[in-house]
């Protein structure tokens, strides 16, 4: 059975509709990668918690339970660095988008 997730105070915006306010000059290439994405990668056989799939303010990774594997929805990335300072395996690899890519922030 699933647990149903806390409700929002009224007036509260999701994580999503946060996300729907930034702008993106989308790069051509994806800037993050799993170093092992293979089926015997940390992720899968030792990482029990995940961090990753909890933590990314931006839900960027996924466990996906069928195929035994994250997936990465690298679009979403708001470049908070959080993955890398969160897996216990160094095995999310980021390399910032160069060229004026990426999230442009502003005030407000």
């Amino acid at each position: 059975m699933s647990e149903k997730p806390p409700s929002l105070p009224p007036g509260a915006a999701t994580v999503e509709a946060k996300l729907g306010t930034l702008e993106w000059k989308k790069s051509p290439q994806t800037h993050i990668t799993l170093r092992d994405a293979t089926e015997k990668a940390p992720c899968v056989e030792l990482c029990k918690d995940r961090p990753c799939t909890t933590v990314c303010p931006a839900k960027v990774y996924e466990w996906h339970a069928p195929e035994k594997r994250i997936l990465v929805a690298y679009e979403n990335c708001i470049e908070c660095g959080a993955c890398r300072m969160l897996c216990p395996f160094d095995n999310i690899a980021c390399d910032w988008h160069g060229g004026g890519m990426g999230v442009k922030y502003k005030y407000g």
